[in-house]
Protein backbone atom coordinates (compact mmCIF):
# COMPACT_ATOMS: atom_id res chain seq x y z
CA UNK A 1 0.00 0.00 0.00
CA UNK A 2 1.30 3.48 -0.81
CA UNK A 3 2.11 5.99 1.87
CA UNK A 4 -0.67 8.47 2.65
CA UNK A 5 -0.67 11.38 0.16
CA UNK A 6 0.60 14.64 1.55
CA UNK A 7 -1.94 17.48 1.24
CA UNK A 8 -0.92 21.11 1.20
CA UNK A 9 -2.70 24.39 0.55
CA UNK A 10 -1.24 26.52 -2.21
CA UNK A 11 -2.25 29.13 -4.71
CA UNK A 12 -2.94 27.95 -8.26
CA UNK A 13 -2.90 30.97 -10.54
CA UNK A 14 -4.78 33.08 -7.97
CA UNK A 15 -7.37 30.35 -7.23
CA UNK A 16 -7.47 28.36 -4.01
CA UNK A 17 -6.57 24.73 -4.54
CA UNK A 18 -5.26 21.68 -2.75
CA UNK A 19 -2.52 19.53 -4.28
CA UNK A 20 -2.06 15.86 -3.48
CA UNK A 21 1.04 13.99 -4.58
CA UNK A 22 1.08 10.22 -4.54
CA UNK A 23 2.67 7.45 -6.56
CA UNK A 24 -0.67 5.89 -7.52
CA UNK A 25 -3.09 8.82 -7.53
CA UNK A 26 -4.98 7.07 -10.34
CA UNK A 27 -6.71 4.98 -7.67
CA UNK A 28 -8.52 8.17 -6.71
CA UNK A 29 -9.65 8.70 -10.29
CA UNK A 30 -10.77 5.06 -10.55
CA UNK A 31 -12.88 5.60 -7.44
CA UNK A 32 -14.41 8.76 -8.94
CA UNK A 33 -15.22 7.00 -12.21
CA UNK A 34 -16.87 4.15 -10.33
CA UNK A 35 -18.80 6.58 -8.14
CA UNK A 36 -20.00 8.54 -11.17
CA UNK A 37 -20.76 5.41 -13.20
CA UNK A 38 -23.07 3.96 -10.56
CA UNK A 39 -25.36 6.72 -9.28
CA UNK A 40 -27.37 3.89 -7.72
CA UNK A 41 -26.01 0.80 -6.04
CA UNK A 42 -23.84 -1.38 -8.34
CA UNK A 43 -24.77 -5.01 -8.88
CA UNK A 44 -24.13 -7.26 -5.91
CA UNK A 45 -21.35 -9.85 -6.27
CA UNK A 46 -24.01 -12.58 -6.48
CA UNK A 47 -25.55 -11.21 -9.68
CA UNK A 48 -22.61 -9.17 -11.00
CA UNK A 49 -21.79 -11.74 -13.68
CA UNK A 50 -25.32 -11.34 -15.07
CA UNK A 51 -24.99 -7.56 -15.48
CA UNK A 52 -23.64 -5.88 -18.59
CA UNK A 53 -20.48 -3.81 -18.19
CA UNK A 54 -21.21 -0.10 -17.64
CA UNK A 55 -20.42 2.69 -20.06
CA UNK A 56 -19.12 6.03 -18.74
CA UNK A 57 -19.23 9.13 -20.96
CA UNK A 58 -16.67 11.92 -20.82
CA UNK A 59 -15.76 14.95 -22.93
CA UNK A 60 -12.33 15.03 -24.59
CA UNK A 61 -10.89 18.48 -25.40
CA UNK A 62 -8.32 17.71 -28.10
CA UNK A 63 -6.20 19.41 -30.76
CA UNK A 64 -6.26 18.54 -34.47
CA UNK A 65 -3.25 18.67 -36.83
CA UNK A 66 -4.13 22.27 -37.77
CA UNK A 67 -3.85 23.38 -34.13
CA UNK A 68 -7.62 23.83 -33.60
CA UNK A 69 -9.20 22.59 -30.36
CA UNK A 70 -12.37 20.46 -30.40
CA UNK A 71 -14.60 18.59 -27.94
CA UNK A 72 -15.84 15.07 -28.55
CA UNK A 73 -18.18 13.05 -26.33
CA UNK A 74 -16.41 9.75 -25.72
CA UNK A 75 -17.13 6.62 -23.74
CA UNK A 76 -15.14 4.34 -21.49
CA UNK A 77 -16.32 0.83 -22.15
CA UNK A 78 -13.48 -1.54 -21.23
CA UNK A 79 -14.82 -2.33 -17.76
CA UNK A 80 -14.09 -5.77 -16.30
CA UNK A 81 -15.58 -7.27 -13.14
CA UNK A 82 -12.81 -7.93 -10.60
CA UNK A 83 -11.75 -7.02 -7.10
CA UNK A 84 -9.76 -3.79 -6.96
CA UNK A 85 -8.32 -4.68 -3.56
CA UNK A 86 -8.77 -8.37 -2.69
CA UNK A 87 -10.50 -9.71 -0.65
CA UNK A 88 -13.03 -6.92 -1.35
CA UNK A 89 -16.00 -7.92 -3.51
CA UNK A 90 -15.63 -7.58 -7.29
CA UNK A 91 -16.52 -4.30 -8.94
CA UNK A 92 -16.38 -2.85 -12.45
CA UNK A 93 -12.87 -1.54 -13.29
CA UNK A 94 -11.48 0.23 -16.35
CA UNK A 95 -7.74 0.67 -15.90
CA UNK A 96 -6.69 3.69 -17.94
CA UNK A 97 -3.24 3.53 -19.49
CA UNK A 98 -1.71 6.73 -18.20
CA UNK A 99 0.64 7.77 -15.45
CA UNK A 100 -0.83 10.24 -12.97
CA UNK A 101 1.36 12.97 -11.59
CA UNK A 102 -0.71 15.16 -9.31
CA UNK A 103 -4.25 15.70 -8.08
CA UNK A 104 -5.42 19.28 -7.58
CA UNK A 105 -8.76 20.60 -6.30
CA UNK A 106 -9.64 24.10 -7.54
CA UNK A 107 -12.52 26.35 -6.52
CA UNK A 108 -13.69 28.68 -9.29
CA UNK A 109 -15.58 31.64 -7.77
CA UNK A 110 -19.10 32.63 -8.90
CA UNK A 111 -18.83 34.56 -12.16
CA UNK A 112 -15.27 33.39 -12.88
CA UNK A 113 -14.33 33.29 -16.57
CA UNK A 114 -10.81 32.37 -17.65
CA UNK A 115 -9.42 33.96 -20.77
CA UNK A 116 -8.61 31.68 -23.72
CA UNK A 117 -5.90 29.28 -22.60
CA UNK A 118 -4.64 25.71 -23.00
CA UNK A 119 -4.79 23.10 -20.25
CA UNK A 120 -1.39 23.23 -18.50
CA UNK A 121 -0.98 19.44 -18.87
CA UNK A 122 -3.15 16.60 -20.12
CA UNK A 123 -5.62 16.32 -17.26
CA UNK A 124 -8.90 14.79 -16.14
CA UNK A 125 -11.35 17.39 -14.82
CA UNK A 126 -14.14 16.10 -12.59
CA UNK A 127 -16.71 18.60 -11.21
CA UNK A 128 -17.38 17.86 -7.53
CA UNK A 129 -19.97 20.63 -7.02
CA UNK A 130 -21.31 23.59 -8.95
CA UNK A 131 -21.38 23.90 -12.73
CA UNK A 132 -18.91 25.14 -15.32
CA UNK A 133 -18.53 25.41 -19.10
CA UNK A 134 -15.79 24.80 -21.66
CA UNK A 135 -15.84 26.37 -25.14
CA UNK A 136 -13.33 25.18 -27.74
CA UNK A 137 -11.97 26.94 -30.82
CA UNK A 138 -14.41 25.13 -33.12
CA UNK A 139 -17.30 26.91 -31.34
CA UNK A 140 -18.53 23.91 -29.32
CA UNK A 141 -19.61 24.84 -25.79
CA UNK A 142 -20.22 22.10 -23.21
CA UNK A 143 -21.72 22.70 -19.75
CA UNK A 144 -20.88 20.21 -17.01
CA UNK A 145 -21.65 19.49 -13.37
CA UNK A 146 -21.23 16.67 -10.84
CA UNK A 147 -21.44 13.25 -12.46
CA UNK A 148 -19.63 14.37 -15.63
CA UNK A 149 -15.96 14.48 -16.62
CA UNK A 150 -13.69 16.07 -19.20
CA UNK A 151 -10.19 15.18 -20.39
CA UNK A 152 -8.30 18.39 -21.24
CA UNK A 153 -5.64 17.83 -23.89
CA UNK A 154 -5.64 21.02 -25.94
CA UNK A 155 -1.94 21.72 -25.71
CA UNK A 156 -0.34 22.50 -29.10
CA UNK A 157 -3.18 24.72 -30.35
CA UNK A 158 -2.39 27.65 -32.65
CA UNK A 159 -3.97 31.10 -32.27
CA UNK A 160 -6.93 31.75 -34.59
CA UNK A 161 -7.58 35.07 -36.37
CA UNK A 162 -8.85 36.53 -33.05
CA UNK A 163 -5.75 35.41 -31.14
CA UNK A 164 -7.72 32.71 -29.28
CA UNK A 165 -6.09 29.36 -28.54
CA UNK A 166 -7.03 26.40 -26.38
CA UNK A 167 -10.39 26.93 -24.74
CA UNK A 168 -12.50 29.40 -22.77
CA UNK A 169 -14.00 28.23 -19.47
CA UNK A 170 -15.99 29.64 -16.58
CA UNK A 171 -18.53 29.04 -13.85
CA UNK A 172 -22.30 28.83 -14.30
CA UNK A 173 -25.01 29.70 -11.82
CA UNK A 174 -24.80 31.23 -8.37
CA UNK A 175 -22.33 28.90 -6.65
CA UNK A 176 -18.59 28.27 -7.05
CA UNK A 177 -17.49 25.31 -9.18
CA UNK A 178 -15.27 22.86 -7.30
CA UNK A 179 -13.21 20.78 -9.73
CA UNK A 180 -10.79 17.91 -9.15
CA UNK A 181 -7.95 17.87 -11.67
CA UNK A 182 -5.81 14.79 -12.20
CA UNK A 183 -2.80 16.02 -14.14
CA UNK A 184 -0.90 13.34 -16.06
CA UNK A 185 2.81 12.97 -16.72
CA UNK A 186 2.01 11.73 -20.26
CA UNK A 187 2.95 13.97 -23.17
CA UNK A 188 -0.07 15.51 -24.95
CA UNK A 189 -1.25 13.87 -28.16
CA UNK A 190 -2.52 15.48 -31.36
CA UNK A 191 -5.53 14.31 -33.39
CA UNK A 192 -6.33 11.38 -31.05
CA UNK A 193 -9.85 12.11 -29.77
CA UNK A 194 -11.39 9.55 -27.42
CA UNK A 195 -8.04 7.89 -26.73
CA UNK A 196 -9.24 6.48 -23.40
CA UNK A 197 -11.64 3.57 -23.81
Amino acid sequence: MDAQPQASMLRCKKLPCIALKAGKIFALFSFLVLALTFPQAPPSPANASDASPPVFHYWHVWTDTNGVSHQTKCEMNDFVMQSYAPPAAPQWLDRLKAEAAEAVVVVLPVGWVGIWHENPKPQWIVPLSGRWFVETMDGVRVEMGPGEASFGEDQNTKPNSKGEKGHLSGTLGNEPAVLMLLQLKDAPTVNRQCRFK
